[in-house]
């Protein structure tokens, strides 16, 4: 919201045409940038605590380059995820804070880290290796929102020695996301053994009757271990988002 627009709320306010949380109201609802292709929604942290994350996926160069601009002019925190190497590498150059993890397909130029604001940890589980790049993206983006975060990896039900190890720091978190493709039975396994919240992610990770993902969504979704919900194939940023507002003290 401009200097012009936030005037004109506090002289409504001022004349008793509105109250005050009619004010805030539109002070929440009212500053929306548009670029023509793309719509910036500047006042979704004031809403919803988190500010707006740019979907990379399907949009041009040119689009990217603009929405980075515009974050960039001002100084804000950016976060584009399901970005291409090649159309990153295009990104780089803009600001020298700009920088790319390939293996999670994230974008981000940070001018202001965000403090710590959990209540606790967040850990991240995946069941095997090839299900590093989701395990990474749920890490890097709930980092990015300012939770301390916990990373074990490849500790899959082909080996459930691997798991019982690592059981004091799975009971320490305040939220569990655990990563899984194949049969994805490493959430319900995990769930039968520990009293906290799960959010499980079913990848595409699998053999052909895996169904890109499928099979494991739907193990996950039938799980019979109390405490586990699930978020779509391969959405390790809806599972970050999800662990941080669980993981973040009410307002």
């Amino acid at each position: 919201m401009d200097e012009q627009g936030l005037k004109n709320i506090l002289q409504q306010v001022k004349r008793g045409d509105i109250d005050i949380d009619q004010a805030i109201h539109q002070m929440k609802y009212a500053d929306i940038y548009c670029l023509g292709h793309t719509n910036i929604d500047n006042q979704r942290k004031l809403r919803q605590g988190y500010c707006e994350v740019i979907f990379g996926q399907g949009k041009t160069e040119q689009q990217l380059k603009e929405i980075a601009e515009y974050y960039i002019k001002n100084e804000d925190n950016l976060l584009i995820t399901r970005l291409d190497a090649n159309k990153a590498e295009k990104l780089l150059d803009l600001h020298p804070k700009s920088e790319y993890h390939s293996l999670a397909k994230l974008f981000t130029i940070i001018f202001n880290p965000a403090e710590n604001r959990g209540l606790g940890k967040i850990t991240v589980v995946s069941a095997g290796t090839s299900d590093q790049p989701v395990a990474q993206e749920a890490f890097l983006v709930a980092k990015f929102l300012g939770h301390r975060v916990g990373l074990i990896q490849d500790i899959g039900v082909a080996g459930l020695h691997r798991i019982t190890r690592y059981l004091e720091e799975l009971n320490s978190s305040k939220v569990l996301i655990v990563v899984a493709g194949m049969e994805g039975a490493l959430a319900s396994v995990i769930g039968g053994l520990v009293a906290r919240p799960i959010i499980a992610v079913p990848t595409s990770v699998g053999y052909g009757a895996n169904f890109q993902g499928l099979s494991a969504l739907l193990s996950m979704l039938n799980s019979c271990a109390a405490g586990v919900c699930t978020v779509n194939i391969d959405n390790g940023f809806g599972a970050a988002m999800v662990a941080a507002l669980i993981n973040s003290p009410c307002d």
